[in-house]
């Protein structure tokens, strides 16, 4: 069963709307965030639709601070302050590698090392 994907809806300076995918949420230092890739182009690492792992281009990928309403009822995707950026962008690769299994969920190999034989990256 494949999994539900989260997108995202912006709106730039110009009034232009465009779509970001939510790759996954993480919490660092009591604060939620989520990274979210633009899959609008293809780059040429995905054959149909963008699987979340576009890393072609520089600056495909975005950090967004998750601020939820006092009701609890929405939330809103804000920019990180830029004196946090560094130390995100840090803990974000490093979660985005532990995550790069090359057979994503469907592994029963436990190649969580990425060095295993299983045979899943022709799954």
């Amino acid at each position: 069963m494949e999994e539900e994907r989260d997108f995202v809806v912006f709106t730039d300076d110009d009034g232009n709307e465009f779509e970001l995918d939510v790759i996954t949420y993480f919490d660092h230092n009591d604060k939620e965030y989520a990274i979210l890739a633009d899959c609008s182009d293809k780059c040429g690492c995905c054959e149909d639709e963008c699987e979340g792992e576009c890393d072609e281009e520089e600056g495909g990928l975005y950090i967004m601070r998750i601020v939820v309403s006092e009701d609890g009822q929405t939330e809103e995707f804000v920019p990180p302050e830029d004196d946090e950026m560094d130390e995100l962008i840090a803990y974000a690769e490093q979660l985005l590698a532990e995550d790069d299994c090359c057979c994503g969920d469907d592994c029963d190999c436990g190649c969580h090392d990425h060095n295993c034989d299983c045979g899943c990256e022709d799954k």
